[in-house]
């Protein structure tokens, strides 16, 4: 065994006796360890990963679909494995924009789009098979859920626990229905535990998110043994960066809120030691739609996940679009910690899910939040509720595809549409991260409520299913919204890609111009590039004053967003309504 071998093995041994301590196990920490090992392939590991290291630069972004989002149609036959269009569509214009995919769950499933996952190991047939995922990995940086909290009931695994056979009788988590759970936090309001008859008579499950998705009960090690398989077998297939989906709800113990626990942190800590000694340049990053403040402790002390989701940028961006004040989406940027290089935010507006409420807890009021509320479905979006520990329910998401969200303010729908919805694109793209943008967004889709009504599944109003000719027919006229969205936000990513000063790890300072204007500095790493980032929030003309940024009089300033030159550095500049400015030295 070499020493680098030996290093990683002690390595492990301190995580699994961290994970299980207290846990009676069936075999040592050290037989756990080399079994990790195993399972990885790294039993000759030749390479030890580098501490903050950044494996990101200002040409990321990320592209985030289901594998069925366009489907190449005869009436209403599929004609082609959806994962083929897919590849087929991104590899025109979309290629110049993006550098990285993110295909939502395409694994066989039961419930929640790929969410509730019968088999982690095969691809849905009905979206391809591994050689589709290994054709989009090869064009792209590829990213894949690790669905790792809960899996169907209608799993094989499930299926042995019923029947009390092995591997799986012993895989889920179960509690006694006397037990006193009311302190767990909950996402959803089904019952938190499912009954269900076994052969050793009822069994009460644990489910956090429905009765179909089960969850897995990880104080048993060979559950843990499971998931690496999976992720090597990902990794074999081209997976580069791993979304760990419902992670923080992994570990459970009674009398407790059941989130966040230690051990919990642990777990992400030694799948990100095995990814990274497996491939250097593998990212994970962790899915928590939680509060802010217990978001960013995914990050650990940067040897957690390289990157999190910024859950709570959705609700603040819409909410300064739809009021006009930006005044709590900078408040909240200047409570931001910088990340630490080998970590980055990941930034977004929309998904596949809904805009998250439980971020913004302690960021919007209660009125500024039924507010937001009560603007959204005024424009057809629907709000999920969870239940909270003394039985009542609360609003934990809302569903709505985001161009619809953007489509006027509190007082109504109007004509500034499409300029709000870019503002919106270009405001984030700005941010310190690296930006994700959901397809839907691409194309400017609006509410599926033909969908919603067949299903009464809440998110499905945001998870349209295009026809690749019905698309290529909007995307052709130039007249279309569909159009003008696409066109624009490719241009826009174009521009950024080039610029240093959009690094993910970039320096960033938020600039004090009054609520309309939104504004932040961004400066590259080695200091050579400035980009002072404006953004009109309002529906009014605003009057900018370059005096208030201070530019160097030496330097040419020119607007990447349009190309023209600022010759007149103390000049003001009227602003339009969601108009934006990208100001640059270079």
């Amino acid at each position: 065994m070499s020493d680098l071998v030996q290093k990683l093995t002690a390595n492990l041994k301190h995580q699994l006796d961290v994970i299980y301590s207290g846990i009676s196990l069936n075999r040592s920490t050290d037989q756990l360890a080399d079994e990790l090992i195993d399972r990885m392939n790294l039993d000759d590991v030749t390479q030890e990963p580098k501490p903050f290291t950044n494996h990101w630069d200002e040409s990321d972004a990320v592209l985030i679909s289901y594998g069925d989002s366009i489907e190449r149609k005869n009436g209403y036959s599929v004609t082609e494995a959806p994962l083929k269009t897919l590849h087929s569509f991104v590899s025109g214009p979309l290629k110049a924009a993006f550098n990285a995919i993110h295909i939502l769950p395409f694994y066989p499933y039961s419930s929640d789009d790929g969410f509730s996952v019968i088999n982690y190991s095969v691809v849905n047939e009905a979206l391809g098979d591994w050689h589709d995922i290994r054709r989009l990995s090869a064009d792209f940086r590829l990213m894949s859920d690790l669905v790792i909290n809960h899996c169907s009931s209608r799993s094989v695994w499930f299926d042995q626990f019923i029947k009390g056979e092995s591997p799986g009788r012993d895989y889920f988590r179960t509690e006694l229905p006397s037990t006193d759970l009311t302190k767990v936090v909950r996402p959803r309001t089904t019952p938190l535990l499912r009954e269900t008859q076994t052969v050793q008579g009822v069994q009460h499950v644990w489910c956090t998110f429905s009765p179909d998705q089960v969850d897995l009960d990880f104080t048993n090690p060979d559950v843990l043994i499971e998931f690496v398989k999976i992720v090597r077998l990902y990794l074999d297939q081209g997976v580069r960066i791993f979304r760990l989906d419902a992670v923080a709800f992994l570990w459970k113990e009674t009398g407790t809120a059941c989130i966040n626990l230690r051990q919990t942190h642990e777990i992400i800590r030694l799948l990100r030691t095995l990814v990274e000694h497996a491939c250097h340049d593998a990212v994970i990053i962790t899915e928590t739609n939680i509060p802010n403040q217990e978001n960013l402790t995914y990050f650990g002390n940067a040897n957690e996940a390289h990157c999190i989701y910024n859950f709570s940028l959705p609700p603040l961006l819409v909410n300064t679009l739809v009021s006009g004040d930006s005044t709590h989406l900078k408040r909240w940027l200047m409570t931001m910690p910088p990340c630490q290089d080998g970590t980055a935010y990941f930034n977004f507006v929309a998904s596949h899910d809904g805009i998250g409420l439980r971020p913004v807890e302690g960021l919007l009021s209660e009125k500024e939040l039924n507010g937001l509320i009560n603007t959204m479905m005024g424009f057809g979006g629907r709000v999920s509720m969870r239940t909270l520990d003394d039985g009542s329910t609360r609003p934990y998401e809302i569903n709505i595809a985001l161009f619809d969200a953007l489509q006027g303010t509190h007082a109504g729908p109007d004509k500034w549409g499409v300029q709000r919805f870019i503002a919106a694109h270009v405001i984030m793209l700005a941010l310190e991260g690296i930006p994700g943008i959901y397809i839907h967004s691409m194309l400017g889709t609006r509410n599926d409520y033909a969908r919603f009504e067949n299903t009464q599944h809440n998110r499905h109003i945001n998870r349209h299913r295009w026809d690749l000719g019905e698309l290529e027919a909007q995307l052709g006229d130039a007249q279309s919204t569909h159009a003008q969205v696409y066109n624009r936000l490719i241009a826009i990513l174009a521009i950024r890609r080039q610029q240093r000063a959009f690094h993910p790890n970039a320096t960033q300072f938020t600039l004090q111009l009054g609520p309309h204007i939104f504004g932040i500095w961004r400066q590259s790493i080695d200091r050579r590039q400035s980009i002072f980032c404006l953004n009109n929030v309002s529906d009014q003309t605003v009057e900018l004053s370059l005096i208030d940024i201070n530019l160097i009089d030496s330097v040419t300033w020119i607007d990447l967003l349009t190309g023209q030159a600022i010759p007149d550095h103390q000049a003001t500049l009227s602003l339009p309504p969601y108009g934006s400015l990208w100001l640059s030295n270079a």
